[in-house]
């Protein structure tokens, strides 16, 4: 059964850190892109992050440039998106998700992606 589960979200203030785990089961994770996605209630599903099959390549929303970091562990059938100096913006319940399509394509758009997992909420509040 192919999942994705999300995890290490919670609360945090602002200019804090998180960082959040997608771990993978049932698939090649290293055969897949995996993105990070984010939706805040009333707003789309926005693409945060996304890496490429063997993490050579990465795309980061404007929004987070500098601030998030994505990677991959295809050995441990994991990826992370490690986030410093949150927001109370960066506030919304954060997925990953998986697409064979590339990175240059796709734009880590959501309606690339599927196999969405549950997701895990963020919180940035003081």
């Amino acid at each position: 059964q192919v999942q994705l589960v999300e995890s290490g979200g919670g609360l945090v203030q602002p200019g804090g850190s998180l960082r959040l785990s997608c771990a993978a089961s049932g698939f090649g994770l290293e055969y897949w892109n995996i993105g990070g996605f984010r939706q805040a209630p009333g707003k789309e599903r926005e693409g945060v992050s996304c890496v490429s099959r063997s993490g050579d390549s990465t795309y980061y929303a404007d929004s987070v440039k500098g601030r998030f970091t994505i990677s991959r562990d295809n050995a441990k059938n994991m990826v992370y998106l490690q986030m410093n100096d949150l927001k109370p913006e960066d506030t919304a319940n954060y997925y990953c998700a998986r697409s064979f399509t590339p990175l240059a394509r796709s734009l880590c758009k959501a309606p690339d992606f599927g196999s969405w997992g549950q997701g895990t909420q963020v919180t940035v509040s003081s």
